[in-house]
C-alpha cells in the first residue's frame, strides 16, 4: 500500500493472526531490499503477520530516483510512531514486537523508551544494531539501556558497527539479549571460508527472533 510523502509507505504479509512484527529499514536499502523481504518471508512463514514500511525520507527517494540522507531522529520516530497506530488498527492484533535492521533498530528501541509508547509495544528486535558510528565514537547504549520493553539484538560475529570482539566489554544492561550470527557482517553475511552460508545466517536469525517473541506465549500462560 501506497501512501503519499508524509505518511508512510508500507507493505503487510501474511494472514490475520494476533502477532505482528512491525519491521523498519535501515538507512541505506529501503522495505523492498533483498535483506528486507527475506527477513519479512521468513517471519511469515513462522506464522506470524509482517508490517514493512519505508520512512519518508525513502519513500521520496522511491518517487523521484533521489538518494537523500536519513530524515533525523524526530520524524523517524514520529513516522514509526504513526506506523504503531496502523499495526495496531489491524485485524485480530493484540500485540506488536517492533523490529529493525541497523537504524531502523535503532529507532525502535528509542520509541519504546517513551512509557507511554512502550505500553503498546511487545518486544523490540534489532537485527545488526549500529552500535559505533563509522566515524567512530562511543558505542550507543542508550536506547538499548533504557528500553521499556525487552529486546533481543540479533548481531553478525564480524560487524563493523559492533562485533564480537567489541559488544562484550561495554555496559549492556543485563536483561538484554543478545544472539550472535556465525561470522556475519552487518548484514548477517559470512566469508566463503566461514563454513556457513548467508541463507543459514538468516535463517539463524529469524529462527532466533521467533523464539524470542514466542516468550509473550509462554509469559501469557504463566499470567492465565
Amino acid at each position: 500500500m501506497s501512501c503519499c510523502l508524509d505518511k508512510p509507505s508500507y507493505v503487510l504479509e501474511g494472514e490475520p493472526v494476533n502477532t505482528l512484527i512491525l519491521l523498519a529499514h535501515g538507512a541505506g536499502a529501503n522495505m523492498d531490499s533483498d535483506f528486507m523481504q527475506a527477513m519479512s518471508a521468513g517471519f511469515v512463514a513462522h506464522g506470524f503477520r509482517v508490517m514493512r514500511f519505508n520512512f519518508p525520507y525513502m519513500q521520496a527517494n522511491a518517487v523521484d530516483g533521489k538518494r537523500r540522507p536519513p530524515d533525523r531522529a524526530p520524524k523517524l520516530l514520529a513516522c514509526f510512531t504513526q506506523m504503531l497506530d496502523i499495526a495496531h488498527s489491524q485485524p485480530q492484533v493484540e500485540r506488536v514486537v517492533l523490529m529493525g535492521k541497523s537504524m531502523g533498530g535503532r529507532m525502535a528501541a528509542l520509541l519504546a523508551c517513551d512509557p507511554a509508547l512502550a505500553a503498546r509495544i511487545d518486544r523490540v528486535i534489532c537485527l545488526g544494531y549500529p552500535f559505533v558510528p563509522l566515524k567512530g565514537g562511543e558505542p550507543r547504549l542508550e536506547p538499548l539501556n533504557e528500553c521499556q520493553v525487552p529486546v533481543l539484538v540479533v548481531q553478525g560475529e564480524r560487524d563493523k558497527f559492533g562485533g564480537k570482539a567489541q559488544i562484550p566489554s561495554w555496559p549492556l544492561k543485563a536483561e538484554i539479549g543478545l544472539a550472535w550470527i556465525t561470522d556475519g557482517d552487518h548484514s548477517f553475511v559470512p566469508r566463503k571460508s566461514s563454513g556457513t552460508s548467508e541463507a543459514a545466517n538468516l535463517a539463524r536469525a529469524i529462527d532466533l527472533s521467533s523464539d524470542f517473541i514466542r516468550e509473550l506465549d509462554v509469559e501469557r500462560i504463566n499470567v492465565e
